[in-house]
């Protein structure tokens, strides 16, 4: 009667919160009167697969072993003896440098009919072999089809016959409070499930150069789930495990997805190319910040803000000017900096698309072209050997100026400014000015010398946005 009673009453609560667990993909057992997301699972837990990855490193040995000098006075004693691993943990012969090391990590397979199996290029990066573990049992030798650093992502390929594949979501359509599963070789003791919800959207904080847009979960992810698949409550996979912070390499309660969106275009060029090529449309972007929205006029915090313009670039032939605001490219809109270079680099090079930017608070758009980034030329950072000039200027809350010296050959002529000293911690210090900073104009209007700057600052009212040269880059600076 008691275990009745139970069953009725968990039935019961089923029904009465059934929205809500219709939503986390929860389902009632009745047989066991509990409820669950296994039906689910069982559908989506075959297609994340454990990735076992051997990789030849270079061992850290003695540095006075091959010393010629230590050995003309010790001989034979400097020498180390042989290592009874030296044949390596998988038997095969190693030179005395070189030792064999295993990792693991996760992986999701996204094309059941080409085998095609996405997983960080961090798991497969330099390994030797790749070997994939479906949770069947089976085993195969994967392929490398290609991998991306700047997205952390990798594609293989295995030959196998019955594999299970993940529908992919849209995942500009997820929201923060989605329930969310994460799927993954945890500490690469086997194939792990944990639960959370979507704490956080358009994550970009944990290394620079890279092209971020992290979905954030409270969802357990571990060292081993690397790869491995965060899925919503359809089973549909809307992001692959990427990265945790953490202090002690467990989990904290965050951790970063990639996006299925940025991972589609990502998997498209691998496979056809085994490499992302990446274009630039040739400018120097910053975000806008609250000083920046005032002394510019600029309608709202949203949109990067064109700094530079490379001389004979697209942006350039598109007519993009210095202060300009991207506010939309290639159909995405645009909040910061992080965004426009991730809409770059994921249109394809020789592509065009278009671009809708903000000029004298109108919105513009016009087609420009992703093309090829040239080679890197070295940055040559202006130097202040010569504070030049025995007139200076103090000004701007901690910061002097003066003439640029006739000597300096200073990137991008000899009208303005250079800032010969700055007091750390002052206002223009905390406004991120430095020394050897050369301004180039305030408030849009260019400076010619330190007679037209004092002019210029005397006049100002409220904050002022400062063009500076910073070695061959150009930023713009809000002072008050």
């Amino acid at each position: 009667m008691k275990k009745s009673f139970l069953l009725g009453a968990a039935m019961i609560a089923a029904l009465s919160l059934t929205p809500q667990v219709a939503a986390q993909g929860l389902s009632l057992d009745p047989a066991r009167g509990v409820l669950t997301m296994a039906p689910v699972l069982e559908k989506v837990t075959p297609a994340v697969v454990n990735i076992s990855v051997t990789t030849t490193v270079q061992r850290r040995g003695d540095p006075f072993t091959r010393d010629e000098f230590f050995n003309r006075f010790f001989g034979d004693r400097n020498q180390a003896p042989p290592r009874p691993d030296s044949q390596g943990r998988n038997g095969n012969d190693n030179d005395d440098n070189t030792r064999t090391r295993r990792s693991a990590g996760s992986g999701v397979i996204i094309n059941a009919a080409k085998g095609y199996v996405l997983t960080n290029h961090h798991v497969v990066d330099g390994a030797d072999k790749i070997t994939v573990t479906l949770t069947d049992g089976r085993t195969a030798q994967a392929k490398l089809v290609g991998g991306d650093e700047g997205t952390d992502i990798a594609l293989l390929t295995i030959d196998l016959d019955g594999l299970t594949d993940i529908n992919l979501a849209n995942s500009d359509q997820v929201k923060v409070g989605d329930y969310v599963i994460a799927i993954g070789n945890a500490f690469g003791i086997g194939q792990s499930v944990t639960s959370g919800i979507v704490s956080a959207l358009g994550r970009s904080t944990l290394a620079q150069g890279r092209y971020q847009n992290f979905i954030q979960t409270d969802a357990a992810i571990n060292q081993g789930n690397s790869g491995g698949a965060l899925i919503n409550s359809k089973g549909e996979l809307i992001g692959v495990n990427s990265a945790i912070l953490s202090r002690s390499g467990g989990s904290n309660g965050i951790g970063f997805a990639v996006p299925t969106n940025m991972v589609t275009g990502i998997m498209d060029q691998l496979i056809a190319y085994g490499e992302v090529r990446r274009g630039r449309i040739g400018v120097t972007i910053q975000n806008i910040t609250p000083e920046l929205m005032e002394a510019m006029g600029l309608p709202s915090l949203d949109g990067a803000l064109i700094s530079d313009v490379a001389k004979d670039s697209p942006a350039a032939r598109a007519g993009l000017r210095s202060g300009d605001v991207i506010v939309n490219f290639n159909g995405k809109e645009i909040l910061d900096n992080g965004d426009i270079r991730n809409a770059v680099g994921f249109v394809e090079r020789g592509q065009r698309a278009d671009i809708t930017y903000l000029r004298d608070g109108k919105k513009r758009t016009t087609k420009i072209a992703v093309e090829k980034a040239p080679d890197e030329n070295e940055v040559l950072e202006a130097g202040v050997d010569n504070p030049g000039t025995p007139s200076s200027f103090d000004a701007l809350g901690g910061a002097s100026f003066a003439n640029i010296p006739e000597d300096l050959e200073a990137h991008g002529g000899e009208a303005g400014v250079i800032i010969t000293t700055v007091e750390r911690g002052s206002d223009a210090w905390d406004a991120g000015l430095r020394t050897g900073d050369i301004i180039r104009a305030i408030s849009g209007k260019k400076i010619k010398n330190l007679d037209g700057f004092k002019k210029a600052v005397a006049a100002k009212k409220g904050a002022v946005a400062l063009t500076v040269q910073r070695g061959r880059a150009q930023v713009f600076v809000a002072v008050k």
